[in-house]
């Protein structure tokens, strides 16, 4: 399944890039497109603040056809202070853009599967997909609104996975 999660985070990146250029993140010393995948990070003491962060977790597979399907969740979480011209009171305004970006940033729903040990990434032989967004309720924390969106990101295992 790791090709596939890659693949699904290099597409979002790819795309969050042409979104919205100006969402990134300085992280070591490089600055990067706003997402990031939190398995692949030091741990942090707080998310970031507009930034999404994907969060793996549940996989299943379904052995009963020609070829094994594997899913696996995805939770993609996110927070925002608001901008500080605004003294954070455009809080909600940020965050409602956070999650059009992220509805932008899905579709479409599927994109091809790559290996990316390899340099350059090579292309594989079946695609990743994945469900529509379920979004949480936009949570309030201090001075921060966060909120979550779930989908199961799926993908057939080929040979050698």
């Amino acid at each position: 399944m790791q090709n596939a999660k890659d693949s699904f985070y290099m597409t979002l990146r790819a795309r969050l890039t042409v979104i919205n250029p100006e969402r990134t993140i300085l992280l070591r010393g490089a600055m990067r497109p706003g997402i990031l995948v939190e398995e692949a990070e030091a741990p942090f003491g707080q998310l970031p603040n507009d930034v999404f962060v994907l969060r793996w977790s549940g996989l299943a597979a379904d052995l009963n056809l020609a070829s094994t399907m594997a899913a696996e969740q995805c939770e993609i979480v996110y927070q925002t202070c608001g901008t500080q011209s605004f003294g954070g009171l455009d809080r909600g305004r940020a965050l409602s853009a956070m999650d059009e970006e992220l509805m932008a940033m899905l579709q479409p729903f599927s994109t091809p599967k790559l290996d990316y040990t390899a340099m350059p990434p090579a292309a594989m032989l079946t695609q990743v997909f994945w469900d529509e967004p379920v979004f949480g309720p936009a949570t309030a924390n201090r001075d921060r609104l966060s909120r979550g969106a779930s989908l199961m990101v799926y993908s057939y295992q080929e040979p050698g996975e």
